[in-house]
C-alpha cells in the first residue's frame, strides 16, 4: 500500500525566529529542516509499508524556493520519493490555503492512507490535517498512538487523557500521529547517500490546477497583525509558614477568583 506523509520544513529550531517587518510572517529564506513532529509520522509510515509487504512512502510538502533539505532527511530515513509544491503565490498562506495545496498534491499521488503530525512546531494550529481530510472527502482520525492496516481498514489506538480509544476506520483516510509514540530511526550513511538520488517532483499551482486567488495572501482568511516578545515570567511569591500560611493561600486563591 502506498502511504503519503505530509511533512513541513521549518526554520532550524536552534536559530532565533525572525519575522518580516511588513507582513509579520515567519522568514523562511533557507536552511529549513524537517519538523521533528513529522519525523514520527514518517517513521510510522515506513513501518506500516514494511508490515503491509509492499508499497512506498511518498512525502508531500510545501515550501518556498524549492527548499528540499528537510525532505532529504525524510528520504534518508527510507521514504521512496517526494512531491514538493513551491510557488511565490503561496507566500502567507493560511491553514486552509495550505490544506488546499496538500489535498491537490495527495490526490495526484493517489495514496490510500495519509499520515500527518498532530500539529506543526512553528504554527501549532492543529487544523490542517482535518481540513485536508474534508477537502479529500475522507474520514480523519487524530492523536493516533498506534496504527495497523487490515485489508480495507485502518485500526487505530487514539490517545485520550484517560487512555486510548480503539477506532476502526475505512480506507482511504487521513490519520494524525502523536509525537513520541514511536522511536524514530536515525538516517544511516547509506540512507543519506541514497537520498541524494531519490526523486523530488517540484510542482507549482498551475501543475495542480489551483486558482492562485484561493491560496497565499490573496486567499487567506486570517492575517497576522503583529508579533511581540512574550513577557518574561515574573518573580514568584514566597510565603513563610509561621502558622498562618494557609490563611495567605486562601486569600490569594480568593483574589484570583479560584474560590
Amino acid at each position: 500500500m502506498d502511504i503519503a506523509v505530509c511533512v513541513k520544513q521549518i526554520p532550524g529550531p536552534d536559530a532565533p525566529a525572525t519575522f518580516d517587518e511588513r507582513t509579520h510572517a515567519l522568514v523562511r529564506d533557507g536552511g529549513l529542516v524537517l519538523d521533528e513532529a513529522d519525523s514520527y509520522s514518517v517513521e510510522m509510515a515506513l513501518r506500516l509499508a514494511q508490515e503491509s509487504g509492499g508499497g512506498e512512502v511518498v512525502l508531500i510538502s510545501m515550501a518556498p524556493d524549492g527548499e528540499s533539505a528537510g525532505l532529504r532527511t525524510a528520504l534518508a530515513m527510507g521514504a521512496a520519493r517526494a512531491v514538493l509544491v513551491s510557488c511565490p503565490a503561496l507566500a502567507q498562506s493560511d491553514a486552509l490555503g495550505t490544506a488546499r495545496v496538500l489535498a491537490a498534491a495527495v490526490a495526484r499521488v493517489r495514496a490510500e492512507l495519509v499520515l500527518c503530525a498532530t500539529e506543526s512546531s512553528d504554527g501549532y494550529t492543529g487544523v490542517v490535517p482535518v481540513q485536508l481530510a474534508e477537502l479529500l472527502g475522507r474520514p480523519a482520525v487524530s492523536f493516533a498512538r498506534r496504527v495497523r492496516l487490515e485489508e480495507a481498514t485502518v485500526l487505530i489506538e487514539r490517545q485520550t487523557e484517560e487512555g486510548y480509544d480503539e477506532v476502526i476506520c475505512p480506507l482511504p483516510a487521513v490519520v494524525t500521529v502523536t509525537a513520541g509514540v514511536v522511536d524514530v530511526r536515525y538516517p544511516s550513511f547509506k540512507g543519506i547517500m541514497s537520498a541524494r538520488s531519490k526523486p523530488i517532483e517540484i510542482l507549482d499551482l498551475a501543475d495542480l490546477g489551483i486558482d492562485p486567488s484561493t491560496v497565499g495572501v490573496r486567499g487567506a482568511r486570517q492575517e497576522v497583525i503583529g508579533v511581540s516578545t512574550a513577557e518574561g515570567r515574573a518573580a514568584g511569591m514566597v510565603v513563610v509558614d509561621d502558622g498562618t500560611a494557609h490563611e495567605r493561600v486562601v486569600e490569594l486563591l480568593a483574589s484570583w477568583g479560584a474560590l
